[in-house]
Order: C-alpha cells, then sequence, then structure tokens
C-alpha cells in the first residue's frame, strides 16, 4: 500500500473551510397526518431557516445543516454549511417512525463527528431538532435511552429539542426528549426556525465549550 493511500479521507468542503462546525440535525416529521397546511408550513419554515443563516456571515461559514425525514426514514441531505444547503421540498406520506429516525439521525451526526476528527476541525456540541405532530408508530423506547444518554451535562456529545406540533403526543415526547419538550402554536414553522437560526448564530460566534445564553421560544412556543 502506498503511503498516500493511508492517508484519512477529508471531504473537500473542510479543506476549504477549516472553521469550527455547528451542525444541526433537523428530524422531520412527513407522515400522512402532515399532508396539506402543515406540510406546507414547514416547508416555508425551511426556506426562512436558510435565509436567516445566509443573513448571517458566521453563521455561514460555521453552522451546518442535515435533514432526516420519518414516514419512511429518509435522509433528504446530508450536513452542509447554508451556501451548500438546499431547503427540501417534503411531501407528507406514511406512518411515524421516530424511534427509528432518532436511531438513524445518531448515526449520522456520529458519522459526521468522526470526520471533523479525522479532519483536524474543532465542532460546537451538536443540535438535534426533533418536529412531529403524532406518536411513535415503531419501538422507541432505545431511541429515548440513546437520547438521554447523549444529552447530558456530563456527556455533551449533542443537545436534543423536540417540538410538537397540534395532534403530537407529548407525554412520549417528554420520554424521549431530556428537556422540556415544546408545543408548537399553530403552524408558527417560520418562527420556529427563526428562532433557530438566531440561536445557531449566536453559537457560531462563541468559541467551542462556551456557555450560549438562547433567546425565549414564546414567540412561537410554549412548553
Amino acid at each position: 500500500m502506498e503511503a498516500d493511500d493511508q492517508l484519512p479521507f477529508v471531504a473537500p468542503d473542510l479543506i476549504s473551510n477549516p472553521e469550527p462546525r455547528c451542525p444541526c440535525l433537523l428530524l422531520l416529521d412527513t407522515s400522512t397526518s402532515m399532508r396539506g397546511s402543515p406540510i406546507a408550513e414547514l416547508n416555508q419554515g425551511l426556506v426562512t431557516f436558510k435565509d436567516e443563516l445566509m443573513a448571517d456571515r458566521m453563521a455561514t461559514q460555521r453552522v451546518e445543516v442535515g435533514v432526516l425525514t420519518f414516514g419512511p426514514v429518509m435522509v433528504q441531505s446530508d450536513f452542509q454549511t447554508p451556501d451548500q444547503w438546499n431547503p427540501p421540498s417534503l411531501v407528507a406520506n406514511g406512518d411515524t417512525p421516530i424511534g427509528g429516525a432518532v436511531e438513524e439521525g445518531l448515526r449520522m451526526l456520529e458519522a459526521r463527528k468522526q470526520l471533523y476528527r479525522s479532519s483536524g476541525i474543532s465542532y460546537y456540541r451538536p443540535w438535534i431538532f426533533l418536529i412531529t405532530d403524532g406518536g411513535p408508530t415503531d419501538s422507541w423506547q432505545n431511541a429515548a435511552a440513546l437520547v438521554r444518554a447523549g444529552d447530558n451535562d456530563q456527556r455533551k456529545s449533542f443537545s436534543f429539542f423536540a417540538v410538537g406540533v397540534e395532534g403530537a403526543n407529548m407525554d412520549i415526547l417528554a420520554r424521549i426528549s431530556h428537556r422540556e419538550p415544546l408545543r408548537l402554536q399553530g403552524l408558527r414553522f417560520r418562527d420556529l426556525f427563526a428562532w433557530l437560526s438566531s440561536s445557531l448564530g449566536g453559537v457560531a460566534r462563541s468559541q467551542p465549550g462556551d456557555a450560549v445564553a438562547l433567546p425565549s421560544p414564546s414567540g412561537w412556543a410554549s412548553v
């Protein structure tokens, strides 16, 4: 084996932009119950998310967005900076396999973190954002155990947030998420994603490991 063959793979985007990364994984419910206005407003929210991130120079360089949908579980886009990421146009169909989505999302996130490490790129504590209007139609207990093991003050593997749209099983979301799940007010997805982009922008302007105060979600959610 040649010496060059033993060098670790470094993604071209990490070579051209060696800034620390703040990965944000969106786990989005696209089950049948999201048809109509909910999926339309969710799609508009994703467009708002990109626009808001692109307006923040530091967030454009440091935030990475990954999207995984469930109904069925499908990776819509791997982690990309906002200038490379294009919001998908989601279609509602299928059931609500939240457990499978969380487990696949954690595998996807761990693969990205391993790539950062092998490329010598530092990174912030990743964010995982789960949005659903229902309850799991698959086994979710193992996913809940993985979330609670990773999202704690000792390991700090990631920060997990759960948002329930009208009709969501908030009791199960509370058993999955270490944090109290938030209930979306109506279909205010655009306000949610504006808040998320602002919060990630604050993280991106800090140093990895720093504590960052988040704005209140009171404009779009309630506990």
